[in-house]
């Protein structure tokens, strides 16, 4: 009975860590499922821009000290929102100087094609971004420093560690904020409109190649927002796109292409189907599950 009872304990542990995890996850999906919903583009780079949100997140809480007035607790929480409109700067010019010649209006009538050039261009804005990031930022692995990674709250016999706890909760935050959004408010009924039929909406004046430019900047930026939040549970480099680009896409497919919700969802789910194998499989192999 005993064992029996511990067994429980490691299971429950091993779903709260999940679900915990999950929700980070999650977010991420919800970012790619924005850009591939809106613009049925398939970007290898997002696992790039959510480094680029961990990077953002590590220099304005350590790194030059911009929000060090906030102190442990708070700073790495700003500092992940904050990483959010810095990344959606970024994905918005990539966008309108590179991105833009192969997709939107001009490549509607030929997708295709347009999805060749698409995933070549992905590519190579990955592999710049990667070791761009390689040459400003150092291989030396990094972390946003917070007393809330080291500490937990205890439940019962369930820990939950702090920093996780808040990340998914600023998760569900972000993840419902930008569902009102695409359904209530009139530039997400745009985006909408755009991602069931662009020649329709181009024919009833929706600019296509702006709202796409817009998809894409809040795509990227809302996962670098998890990734914002994931930099203070976890150490980086700039190389770890690759890393997580694989979850993201299994969550989005899992959820449902285009789906926003479904893209949450299937992300929770790869998330509590990693840290569950963890009680039969080695940590190495949580993917495989």
């Amino acid at each position: 009975m005993e064992e029996l009872k511990w067994f429980a304990v490691d299971f429950f542990q091993a779903v709260t860590a999940g679900l915990l995890v999950g929700g980070t996850y999650g977010l991420m999906c919800v970012g790619l499922g924005i850009i591939f919903g809106v613009m049925r583009v398939v970007n290898f780079a997002q696992g790039d821009f959510m480094m680029l949100g961990m990077y953002a997140t590590y220099y304005l809480v350590t790194g030059f000290g911009v929000l060090a007035f906030l102190g442990p607790y708070a700073g790495p929480v700003v500092g992940a929102a904050l990483a959010g409109p810095i990344v959606f700067a970024i994905g918005w010019l990539l966008h309108r100087y590179l991105l833009a010649r192969v997709t939107g209006a001009r490549v509607i009538s030929a997708e295709a094609e347009g999805h060749y050039t698409q995933i070549i261009m992905t590519l190579g804005v990955a592999l710049v971004l990667a070791n761009g990031g390689l040459i400003l930022f150092g291989s030396t692995p990094l972390s946003v420093q917070t007393p809330m990674s080291r500490e937990s709250w205890e439940v019962g016999l369930i820990f939950f560690n702090q920093a996780r706890t808040v990340a998914f909760v600023l998760a569900i935050f972000f993840a419902v904020g930008l569902y009102l959004f695409l359904t209530k408010s009139d530039l997400g009924k745009m985006l909408r409109a755009d991602a069931d039929n662009p020649i329709a909406a181009a024919y009833v004046g929706i600019d296509v190649d702006r709202s796409h430019r817009f998809a894409f900047g809040l795509g990227v930026g809302i996962t670098a927002v998890a990734g914002g939040l994931l930099a203070s549970t976890q150490s980086f480099q700039p190389y770890i796109g690759f890393d997580f680009v694989i979850v993201m896409y299994a969550g989005v497919v899992l959820g449902g292409m285009g789906s926003i919700l479904g893209a949450f969802w299937g992300g929770l789910t790869i998330g509590l189907v990693q840290q569950v194998s963890t009680l039969v499989l080695p940590y190495q192999l949580q993917n495989t599950a």
